[in-house]
């Protein structure tokens, strides 16, 4: 069976490659990231779940499954524009995993896509260009659809990390597996809702804090209850990101975190827990 080791929940800003570069080794983002790569290095994983929301680089508007797998022996990234910062890469994947995890969710009567031959955004670039050193640890990447209405529900979605969950331990060889929920809790994005010059900004702080006193309490319950799709994009036209920390959230069972983390400037958090 596999076993569940680690969970985090990371932003994946797209200059943040650069930001921590010309900041030096003091970076304030660079040190949070530096907390979740110890901490999943020391978790010795062989493999990453990584729960995203594409940003219509993966998939568009002609193609815009609200759940997919990626199925392949590696995929590439960035796909989007150059990430100064951050180097292209190739990262290994486990394709005999996610085809096991695919035809388990199909047959619970969850409707997911299967992807191959693909490569990914910044969204999941990111994270993994700082807490997965060289790409060394094989990844899959599970999209949720957060951004284009009408969204998942939360319930379904933690549902759907619960019948993940359930797969993986189920699974016929020895994993260690890490688990990993991508995105912003409260962000704006070229919308209405942010200072003129701007291309960003957080309409509803207070979320953040709300949402970060949640996980802080390991009040699980209390963050589905009250993540409806109004709700979330009230929080900005990307806040449907909370759904991949949510799918997340079904690993940790209302644990504590080891560590919390909020960056307010840009409406999200870092998170890990580790154990076993």
């Amino acid at each position: 069976m596999a076993k569940i080791v680690a969970a985090y929940g990371l932003p994946h800003t797209p200059f943040f490659p650069s930001k921590a570069e010309e900041e030096g080794p003091e970076s304030p983002t660079g040190l949070m990231f530096a907390k979740a790569r110890e901490s999943l290095i020391a978790a010795k994983p062989d493999v990453i779940l990584l729960f995203d929301t594409d940003h219509y680089n993966t998939f568009f508007f002609d193609n815009f499954p609200i759940l997919a797998i990626g199925i392949e022996d590696k995929f590439t990234g960035p796909n989007d524009e150059p990430r100064g910062g951050m180097p292209s890469y190739t990262v290994p994947s486990a394709p005999k995993l996610a085809d096991y995890l695919h035809q388990h969710l199909v047959r619970a009567d969850y409707d997911v896509a299967s992807l191959r031959d693909f490569s990914c955004d910044h969204s999941v670039m990111v994270p993994l260009h700082f807490v997965n050193p060289g790409m060394k640890v094989p990844v899959i990447p599970f999209f949720i659809s957060g951004h284009v209405p009408p969204l998942p529900s939360a319930k379904r979605c933690f549902a759907l990390g619960q019948e993940i969950r359930k797969a993986l331990e189920a699974f016929s060889e020895d994993l260690r597996v890490v688990i990993i929920g991508t995105g912003s809790f409260s962000l704006e994005v070229f919308g209405p809702r942010i200072d003129p010059g701007k291309t960003d900004g957080v309409p509803d702080p207070e979320w953040v804090h709300e949402l970060c006193r949640d996980i802080e309490a390991g009040d699980t319950e209390t963050i589905i209850g009250k993540a409806s799709e109004d709700r979330m994009q009230a929080a900005g036209n990307v806040g449907g990101e909370l759904l991949n920390w949510i799918a997340m959230f079904a690993f940790t069972d209302n644990r504590k975190p080891d560590f919390l983390f909020k960056q307010m400037e840009n409406g999200h958090a870092y998170a890990g827990w580790r154990w076993g």
